[in-house]
């Protein structure tokens, strides 16, 4: 009963749409199959600039690596089932984003994509779900294109095989008969990217459907994922990143082929992606590269860097110089609320976790931060190393893995399997605000815990002053007694010593970055926690932790105040603190006692 109430809780977020397709899926039999095609046609005048390549080199022929997790291979009868591997690893090498690694030979791709039409007939597993399919379709695409340029200016024989284009169509048609409406958000709009690239490199009725059908997905998904403040719907900043590529992609297809597309079409395109890429540069951290808030993790999506280069040569796009002064932003669709001093800054999530019909994607990470000091990460969010059912994705999705608090050691939404939320925080209110005398000042509110006795609701205020001083308030209202934890996640590059009672230093190569100390009655210690910075990367990492109980209301202060040189000069010779050395110095390593 227990389960069946979670379930029942789970399902009443999804759209009926979603449930009509899933059952469909479920009860009558799949499209599995389609005809195999000869001879598919190819419209002329189809190119398109060169993109941006993420795909890992290995320096040889002979292996993959994705996920940090290398695999030899043979050069004919590839294993393309992988049952050794992880279920993403697995997909990542039905992908085939290798194909624009420039380190590997063209005689190597070629035997690729022909071992894998012999080796992956359409009821293959992995190589034939649609999300597969979809990447697939455009990453050979892209191939086709630059290898049919090329030899066009090296005078060659062109390369493309005609069984090679044929097993394109086939997929592009088996696509079109299954595309995702049960899951929808980034892989409906994989579905659609992959249908218009399909849709703009044939020629004939069913490529022409194709182009329909797919503008007429992005279109749709142009105004449903993308909010007005330019944030992705689905609150995790990789998505975000993935999802402005796929439509940079697109816009550089439509600009450089004869397929007529009505211009509004385009101007729609490139406002919309406009905002969205002064999203990315107003969420990048000071190193360049985005927070690690909701299944996100480096080396996935390209770094914001090459985004901004790319966009500037599709659609001119110019990246704004930022200020190195005190500013404040507030992305209130999102949920995102940054402040920036020249290299330092915060930025705070109080968005909801993602659209309400699919939060794969979303962690227990309502009213969490992370900070930048000097431009180096100091306080982290865990990010994610897996999406199999493992210790560490439940751990990574936790309420305790993020920069929040705990109530009565309950998860601030009901997170469970390796995707499924069933009751979830939602924001109450979030703003930032420039206050008197230069300071800042951040106000939020969720609702997570009100489902639990006396309703508690968590309220936090983090201000900040000039001199480097962030003071964070969380406040638990409601009734009754209830216990509050509030942790702190430290970059594993740190070390943590207890400086005084209730007061830690985090050092970074024997110097002091920044200060913790507690400001209200608590207790105060140090834990370990694990930061995920990419997939299938571990590191321990020092976690400070304050609890107390109590009568609601509850309040618990803390205040993290920057080290500056001139801090550490007066105090390298004072040494005003009997240090205590911790256990655990930041050493890196991976976890396996979550």
């Amino acid at each position: 009963m227990k389960q069946l109430c979670l379930y029942a809780r789970t399902l009443a977020y999804l759209r009926p749409s979603q449930i009509a397709y899933f059952l469909q899926r479920r009860i009558l039999p799949q499209f599995r199959s389609v005809a195999k095609t000869v001879d598919a046609g190819r419209r002329s005048g189809v190119s398109m600039l060169p993109g941006i390549s993420v795909s890992k080199t290995t320096g040889d022929d002979w292996s993959f690596s994705f996920l940090r997790q290398s695999k030899c291979i043979q050069m004919k009868n590839t294993d393309w089932a992988c049952k050794d591997m992880p279920k993403l690893w697995r997909y990542n090498l039905h992908y085939f984003d290798y194909l624009h690694d420039s380190a590997r030979s063209f005689e190597n791709k070629s035997l690729l994509v022909t071992d894998w039409i012999e080796r992956n007939p359409p009821d293959a597993e992995d190589a034939w779900e649609p999300y597969t399919v979809s990447l697939r379709i455009v990453n050979w695409i892209k191939f086709f294109l630059f290898r049919d340029e090329r030899s066009v200016v090296e005078g060659n024989e062109k390369p493309i095989r005609q069984e090679w284009i044929d097993s394109l169509y086939q997929q592009a048609r088996w696509l079109e008969c299954n595309i995702e409406h049960h899951f929808l958000a980034n892989h409906y709009l994989k579905n659609g990217v992959a249908l218009l690239f399909a849709g703009t490199y044939f020629e004939g009725a069913d490529a022409d459907r194709w182009l329909r059908k797919g503008l007429e997905i992005l279109r749709e998904e142009l105004q449903e994922q993308f909010l007005a403040d330019g944030g992705h719907f689905e609150r995790s900043p990789m998505y975000h990143s993935i999802s402005v590529v796929d439509y940079l992609d697109v816009l550089n297809l439509m600009q450089h082929s004869s397929v007529a597309i009505v211009r509004d079409v385009t101007s729609e395109f490139v406002g919309k992606i406009t905002t969205a890429l002064d999203f990315l540069n107003g969420i990048c951290l000071p190193d360049g590269d985005i927070p690690l808030f909701n299944d996100s993790a480096l080396g996935i999506a390209p770094t914001p860097s090459q985004i901004f280069e790319y966009a500037e040569r599709v659609i001119g796009y110019k990246l704004a110089q930022r200020s190195t002064s005190l500013t404040v932003s507030a992305f209130s669709k999102s949920g995102y609320y940054v402040c920036r001093k020249a290299s330092d800054m915060i930025i705070i999530d109080c968005g909801s976790i993602g659209p309400d019909y699919n939060p794969a994607h979303a962690h227990c990470d309502t009213l969490s931060y992370e900070l930048v000091l000097d431009g180096r990460r100091v306080i982290v969010d865990c990010g994610v190393f897996d999406y199999e059912p493992s210790h560490e994705r439940a751990y990574a999705r936790s309420t305790k893995a993020h920069n929040t608090i705990i109530v009565d050691r309950e998860e601030q939404s009901e997170i469970w399997g390796v995707f499924r939320v069933a009751r979830r925080a939602r924001p109450i209110h979030g703003r930032i605000d420039k206050i008197e005398n230069g300071a800042i000042l951040f106000e939020g509110a969720h609702d997570g815990y009100r489902r639990l006795k006396g309703k508690p609701i968590h309220c936090r205020r983090i201000s900040y002053d000039e001199q480097g001083s962030w003071v964070v308030t969380d406040e638990l209202t409601g009734t009754g007694v209830h216990h509050m934890e509030s942790v702190v996640h430290i970059h594993p590059e740190c070390s943590i010593e207890q400086a005084g009672e209730a007061l830690y230093r985090i050092e970074r190569n024997g110097e002091t970055v920044a200060t913790v100390q507690a400001l209200t009655p608590c207790e105060m210690r140090i834990e370990h926690g694990c930061y995920f910075p990419e997939f299938s990367l571990s590191y321990k990492n020092a976690v400070i932790a304050l609890s107390c109980s109590g009568v609601l209301p509850l309040q618990l202060t803390y205040r993290i105040q920057k080290w500056t040189s001139e801090d550490i000069e007066t105090h390298r010779y004072a040494n005003p603190f009997p240090l205590t050395l911790l256990s655990s110095r930041g050493e890196r390593a991976r976890d396996q006692n979550l």
